[in-house]
């Protein structure tokens, strides 16, 4: 049976710890989207041992590409990308504290084995339903690469933006476990 859980950002290891795949979560505070463009930038700067534009101790990152804020709204629609285009980069950014990916679609082994090291969690936002999505988020503004346009990294303020965990922090996979499950029935 899945639960329902409220986080404010930044994450505590102590509360992702709890969630199992399946369980449904909502965020309130701060996230951030990046994209793979963005995430090369990212690991770069680390590389050459640069600052980042962003702590990522705690955050949350959400694989998005808002698009342009109609009048009177902070930011456009806002759905998840595929996540396996960042997966050469988040097993580095998770090591250095990212606790939590929003995308959508499979993570690879070598991700999920660095989710279950460094205790960190991956979750599945509702693709298609970007403008819905956008409705949860508050504030936007680009902090970093803004010569990416769509693929900038943005600061979100969000009051309970939904999400499904997939992985969790004891290498369980929802992808795997629901085509079981499924199997099962079937």
């Amino acid at each position: 049976m899945s639960k329902l859980y409220r986080f404010e950002t930044p994450l505590r290891e102590e509360d992702i710890i709890q969630v199992r795949a399946g369980d449904k979560v909502l965020f309130s505070g701060v996230i951030y989207t990046a994209r793979d463009a963005a995430h090369k930038r990212l690991v770069n700067l680390i590389n050459e041992k640069k600052p980042l534009p962003l702590d990522l101790d705690g955050q949350v990152i959400y694989y998005a590409g808002p698009s342009p804020a109609p009048p009177g709204r902070p930011i456009g629609a806002c759905g998840p990308t595929t996540s396996y285009r960042m997966d050469a980069y988040a097993p580095l950014l998770i090591a250095l504290g990212l606790k939590a990916m929003i995308g959508k679609g499979k993570r690879s082994e070598e991700v999920i084995n660095a989710m279950v090291k460094h205790k960190a969690i991956y979750l599945a936002a509702t693709g298609g339903a970007g403008a819905l999505i956008s409705q949860r988020i508050k504030e936007a503004t680009i902090v970093a690469y803004e010569d990416l346009g769509a693929e900038a990294i943005w600061r979100l303020v969000v009051q309970e933006f939904p999400a499904i965990v997939v992985n969790d922090t004891q290498g369980e996979d929802l992808y795997t476990t629901g085509l079981q499950q499924y199997r099962e029935v079937s």
